[in-house]
């Protein structure tokens, strides 16, 4: 008789439990259907689906399996997998998968609740989920830890179309207020693993400031540039409009503020973890920005960043003219760019990440594989792909699927990366 069986043993990990298993199915010519594993805490799950040919019968095996899992602590249950319900589960190869990606300083039950109703709401079927961020210990075991410091991200592998993608999207976003926390919805699509330029906007992004506000302050004039600035950055005025004007308001500064400033850029937290990352991991990087080279090279040879796009500084007689030299680069210029850098590097679009906060970011973001609103503006966070809010930038490594272990992240010293 043909027989399909379902093997799900549970109890504390220790070696030698799925090699036991094995051992005794191989002695009886079982074909392994599938299997998975998985362990939380040192607590073991492993499940085998099975298959005894009609030449086979099933009950020494079964016998055999109880008798030596009872040796070794462990539960066990056998489950009778009909002919029909596994033709049926076969069908369903082929179907689209998504990864869902939960970023947050620490996971709560409730996060976890609102996901993934909404999820099943969507007609999403959850198969797998993996923890991609290292283990962190309890707060009152190392007083170096806190809330603020630590980083946590669950992955969801699931099959299936959202029934409203658009409704998706919007829920996914109200829980991510509500509850202080990041989703990434992506395809789960071979380009995932095979990301190969990252491109970065500079200011508010690798850095956390606008140096034209930087500028404006030292020259006296802070105030009015901060305000076209952020209307600038939220879409209210034309990028070129805004730029003239700012850059008007900076004639007569002396060229010393430069190297003053770029010394004392403050660093996003989590950029040079991913910068560094990224490098040895063979990635090509990039700075498209609204800013000015002066301060983008300086961050290329702190950060090895691979190439730079920015805006050219006109200095004369040591001071600042208040004109920029060349064509400005604004939101179209950063896409034109992108694309240039992916043709140079003979990639597709999709092998592309784009990373910014601000309107001028939209049109790279718009067509890069991976777009990210990095701790952007409103209208940003809305427009793109993809945003992260709670974390540094160095969740993007978890969006493209890497796990703390691979990445060298030691989690017991997690405060110090920070």
């Amino acid at each position: 008789m043909h027989e399909l069986i379902l093997i799900t043993i549970a109890g504390g990990d220790r070696p030698a439990v799925t090699s036991a298993v094995t051992g005794i199915l191989a002695k009886h010519n079982a074909n392994v259907l599938d299997i998975g594993q998985a362990v939380i805490h040192d607590n073991l799950s492993l499940g085998i689906l099975v298959e005894f040919c009609a030449q086979e019968d099933s009950s020494p095996a079964v016998k055999e399996i109880l008798y030596a899992m009872h040796a070794l602590d462990m539960q066990v249950r056998f489950q009778p997998i009909t002919l029909e319900s596994y033709a049926k589960w076969v069908s369903h190869n082929g179907k689209k998968r998504h990864t869902v990606t939960l970023l947050a300083r620490q996971i709560t039950a409730e996060q976890l609740s609102c996901l993934t109703s909404i999820m099943a709401e969507q007609g999403l079927n959850i198969d797998n989920i993996s923890r991609l961020s290292g283990r962190v210990p309890l707060a009152l075991e190392n007083p170096a830890i806190s809330p603020d410091n630590t980083k946590a991200c669950v992955e969801f592998s699931a099959r299936g179309e959202p029934e409203c993608p658009k409704k998706l999207k919007a829920e996914f976003a109200a829980i991510a207020s509500r509850l202080d926390v990041d989703i990434a919805f992506q395809a789960d699509s071979m380009y995932r693993r095979t990301r190969r330029l990252v491109c970065f906007d500079m200011d508010s992004t690798l850095i956390e400031a606008e140096v034209i506000d930087e500028l404006a302050k030292a020259q006296g004039v802070g105030d009015q540039v901060a305000r076209i600035t952020e209307d600038a950055m939220s879409g209210k005025i034309d990028f070129n409009e805004s730029f003239v004007q700012r850059m008007a308001l900076l004639k007569g500064l002396d060229e010393s503020v430069l190297e003053h400033i770029a010394a004392n850029l403050p660093i996003t937290e989590g950029a040079e973890h991913l910068l560094s990352t990224l490098n040895k991991l063979g990635y090509k990087t990039a700075i498209l920005s609204g800013g000015f080279n002066y301060f983008g090279r300086y961050l290329q040879k702190k950060l090895g960043i691979d190439y730079v796009f920015a805006n050219e500084l006109e200095i004369e007689q040591g001071k600042v003219t208040g004109r920029v030299v060349g064509t400005v680069v604004n939101g179209e210029r950063k896409a034109e760019l992108l694309q240039e850098l992916a043709d140079k590097e003979q990639i597709s679009l999709e092998q592309v990440i784009a990373v910014g906060d601000g309107a001028n970011d939209l049109p790279m973001l718009s067509i890069a594989g991976l777009g990210i609103a990095f701790r952007a503006k409103p209208l940003v966070k809305a427009s793109a792909k993809q945003s992260i809010s709670t974390l540094g930038l160095d969740a993007i490594l978890y969006l493209m699927g890497f796990r703390d272990r691979e990445i060298g992240i030691d989690t017991q010293h997690i405060a110090k990366l920070q």
